[in-house]
C-alpha cells in the first residue's frame, strides 16, 4: 500500500501535495542544478585521484604479469624477439631440470619449518611483553628493529661473517668443542642458519600478535580462572580463540613472505646458491635463469609455477579458516 493511501485511511483526507510529496528532502535536492553540479565535479574529483593507481596498476603490474604469462610460452633471451614453444618450458621446469625440483624442495622446508617457528617465536615473545609493563617500550623496540633491518644487505653480511668458521659463533662453539667449520659452508647446516635468520626477524608479527592481545577481554580470562582453568587451560580455551583471527593473518603473511625470501640467499651464497645447492631457493634460482643464463621465458614459467603454489596456499587457508578461525559475533 502507497504511503498517499495510507495517509488517506488515517487521515481522512488527501494530500495536497504534488507528484514528489512521496521523496525525501534530500531526494529532492538531487534534482536542483546547483546540487547535480556538484555531485558531478565531486565525481570527476574522484575519478581523477584514482587515475595515479589505476595506471600503476595497468602499467606496472597487470600488462606486465600479462606479458610475462605469453614469456613463459617462448624461449626468449631478451636480444631476439621471443619464440612461441608452447608447454616446453612447463614440462623441462618438471621432467628434466633437477635444479629446479631441488630449489622446490628447498624452499618447501624453509616455507613450512621456518614460517611456523617464527610464528611461535613471536607469540612467545608477544606474551611476555603483554604481561611486563615495566619498560614494554624498550623491550618492544629491540625486538622489533631486527625485522626493519633484517632484509637489508649489510645485515646479511653480518650474519654471513658471524657464521663464518672464524666467526664467534664457532668460535664460541669451539670452547665447548664443537667444531662445524662454518654454518653456511656446510650443507647440512646452511639451511638450518637460514630459517634462523627468519626466525630472527619476528618483529612484526610479534607488534601484530602484541596488539591481538590487548584486544582480548580481561572478563574472559577472570572467568575461567574462576572457574578452575590453569595457565595452559587460559591459553587454549581464551587465547588462541579469540587470536585465532591474528594468527590466520601473521600465518598468511609470513607463508606469502617465505615464499619470496631472495636477498639474504642471495648475499650469504654470494648468488651461486651453494653449498650443493642448499641456498638454491626458488626466486634465486628464477633469477639464475632468466639474468645470469638469458632464459627469461623459462624464467617467467618460474614465476607462474611459483605464484599459483603460493596462490593454491593462500585459497586452502581462505577454505580452512572457518574451521579454526573466530571472528567476534560469529554464531558458528
Amino acid at each position: 500500500m502507497s504511503t498517499t493511501a495510507t495517509r488517506v485511511i488515517v487521515t481522512g483526507k488527501k494530500s495536497s501535495r504534488g507528484p514528489l510529496s512521496g521523496r525525501g528532502k534530500g531526494e529532492q535536492d538531487l534534482h536542483r542544478p546547483g546540487q547535480r553540479s556538484r555531485q558531478v565535479k565531486e565525481s570527476l574529483a574522484g575519478y581523477g585521484f584514482l587515475i595515479p593507481w589505476l595506471v600503476g596498476f595497468f602499467g606496472l603490474t597487470l600488462v606486465p604479469m600479462a606479458y610475462s604469462l605469453y614469456l613463459s610460452f617462448t624461449n626468449y633471451n631478451i636480444f631476439s624477439p621471443p619464440k612461441w614453444i608452447g608447454l616446453d618450458n612447463y614440462v623441462r621446469m618438471f621432467t628434466n631440470d633437477p635444479s629446479f625440483m631441488q630449489s622446490a624442495q628447498i624452499t618447501l622446508i624453509y616455507v613450512f619449518i621456518g614460517t611456523p617457528i617464527t610464528l611461535l617465536a613471536a607469540l612467545l615473545i608477544a606474551m611476555l611483553l603483554n604481561y611486563r609493563d615495566k619498560g614494554a617500550g624498550f623491550y618492544r623496540s629491540a625486538f622489533y628493529a631486527p625485522s626493519l633491518i633484517g632484509g637489508s644487505v649489510s645485515v646479511a653480511i653480518v650474519w654471513r661473517a658471524m657464521f663464518a668458521g672464524d666467526g664467534p659463533v664457532d668460535t664460541t662453539l669451539s670452547f665447548f668443542g664443537i667444531n662445524l667449520g662454518g654454518w653456511f659452508g656446510n650443507p647440512a647446516l646452511v639451511l638450518p642458519a637460514m630459517i634462523l635468520l627468519s626466525v630472527w626477524q619476528f618483529g612484526a608479527t610479534m607488534v601484530i600478535f602484541l596488539a591481538g592481545l590487548k584486544q582480548i577481554p580481561k572478563e574472559l580470562y577472570e572467568a575461567a580462572e574462576m572457574d578452575g582453568a590453569n595457565a595452559w587451560h587460559r591459553f587454549r580455551a581464551v587465547t588462541i580463540p579469540m587470536l585465532s583471527p591474528v594468527i590466520f593473518f601473521n600465518l598468511l603473511l609470513g607463508l606469502i613472505g617465505a615464499f619470496q625470501v631472495f636477498a639474504s640467499a642471495y648475499i650469504i651464497s654470494n648468488g651461486s646458491g651453494g653449498p650443493a645447492g642448499m641456498t638454491n631457493f626458488i626466486t634465486l634460482y628464477l633469477y639464475k635463469r632468466g639474468f645470469s643464463d638469458g632464459q627469461m621465458g623459462y624464467a617467467s614459467a618460474i614465476a607462474w609455477v611459483l605464484l599459483v603454489v603460493v596462490a593454491i596456499i593462500a585459497f586452502i587457508l581462505f577454505r580452512t579458516q572457518r574451521s579454526w578461525v573466530h571472528y567476534a559475533g560469529d554464531n558458528r
